[in-house]
């Protein structure tokens, strides 16, 4: 999440990535590379909005500001009009989750949204073949491989086509593309993919100074157990587990609760989940809330928690390491980025989700510790260094290419 502040600006005195990052955007205007267009299929303010369209905004938001033009093409979002600007960049937004792909492609060959001297390729699921029809300075953005998280995006034909995409049909075509990734883990499922190992950047996420802990952290806390979990409420981040593991959880530590912050498509199905298992009183289903709201409720929380079946990093889990708060996740590739397992918090097999649960919130000492260097590791994960991370390979692009 954004806390709105211009990049820029900042009271605490001026971080030195951004005085690199100028100096890379200047050096890009000079040879000509100022107009960037980044294509997503999702915007930030798309009622689906996750982790990738908030990354999205952090790095181009501080873009922006350094005399880069960028624009973001992206899907139609709901009550959003088809063109706006936003965090001092142009947003437009066409097409539905599956036109966008051929209709962004056609829009940048013919020229429709005006020229452009760089891409950015966001590939979240489905690529846009950049490497076929751009000529111009380019890298592609990759989250995570989505993998076994197919079988729940789509049925059965398609989701073996969605496979196949991912890890045959498209990897072949970005042999000589600048890849960028927000973690090792990620940056090491592409090299199994067959990406090639000097294509492949790895540039952590950042968390935005929004996240913090309370003036008074003790006071702050809950009095009761308390765990959260926040993310779109989808099949790939199995809050069906997370609530049955809560359920373990609870009868070591009888005065657990569980908020659940998000919605999704699988929500009545979650709620229902709950009343049948007999959680309905003590699991919560908070939904959208605003910035501050959530800044409370990290802060509030004992423990995050996440079940998901894939990350490519778990922006949540950083974000609540920011408040103090440390988290209890799965043991999958992303979340062993975003948590150093047994430091900031503690990773396990879903079958142990529950368990672990209760051990952390029944130990104090424990909790101490992780949370203390939860925090200290968030405070070396910014969202100027990320944007820093992500413009260096398309500089090098944009000044080594002639103009």
């Amino acid at each position: 999440m954004s806390d709105g502040a211009h990049p820029h600006d900042r009271a605490a005195g001026r971080p030195p990535e951004l005085d690199e990052l100028d100096r890379l955007a200047a050096e890009m205007i000079e040879r000509g590379v100022r107009r960037i267009h980044t294509m997503a299929w999702r915007d930030l303010d798309d009622p689906d909005a996750g982790g990738s369209e908030v990354h999205a905004d952090e790095f181009m938001r501080r873009w922006a500001a350094t005399g880069l033009e960028v624009t973001h093409r992206t899907s139609a979002a709901v009550g959003q009009p088809a063109e706006a600007v936003r965090n001092g960049y142009r947003v437009i937004r066409r097409g539905s989750r599956y036109t966008v792909f051929p209709r962004t492609i056609v829009s940048e060959v013919t020229r429709r949204m005006g020229p452009y001297d760089a891409l950015v390729e966001i590939w979240n699921g489905v690529p846009w073949f950049s490497p076929v029809w751009c000529r111009r300075p380019r890298i592609t953005f990759l989250h995570h491989v989505h993998g076994p998280m197919w079988g729940q995006i789509l049925p059965g034909p398609l989701a073996g086509f969605g496979r196949a995409l991912e890890a045959r049909i498209a990897p072949p075509c970005y042999r000589r593309t600048q890849m960028v990734t927000p973690s090792e883990a990620t940056r090491e499922e592409l090299l199994e993919l067959g990406f090639r190992p000097d294509r492949v950047l790895a540039v952590d996420n950042g968390v935005s100074e929004a996240f913090r802990p309370a003036a008074d952290p003790v006071a702050a806390r809950s009095p009761e157990p308390l765990v959260v979990a926040v993310a779109r409420l989808a099949p790939v981040k199995r809050f069906d587990e997370l609530i049955r593991s809560a359920v373990v959880a609870k009868r070591e530590v009888p005065a657990l609760r569980l908020e659940i912050v998000g919605d999704g498509p699988v929500r009545a199905e979650l709620e229902a989940l709950a009343r049948d298992l007999g959680a309905g009183e003590w699991i919560t289903f908070v939904g959208q809330v605003a910035h501050a709201d959530l800044v409370a409720r990290y802060q509030r929380a004992w423990l995050v928690a996440s079940a998901s079946l894939a990350e490519g990093w778990g922006l949540t889990l950083t974000e609540a390491a920011a408040c103090g708060t440390p988290a209890v996740a799965t043991d999958i590739r992303g979340h062993r980025s975003s948590v150093i397992d047994g430091v900031t918090g503690v990773l396990a097999p879903l079958d142990r989700l529950g368990a672990t649960l209760a051990q952390v919130l029944n130990d104090h000492d424990l909790r101490a510790r992780l949370a203390d260097a939860a925090l200290a590791r968030a405070r070396t994960l910014t969202w100027d260094a990320a944007a820093l991370g992500i413009l260096r390979p398309l500089h090098a692009q944009a000044t080594t290419t002639p103009s």
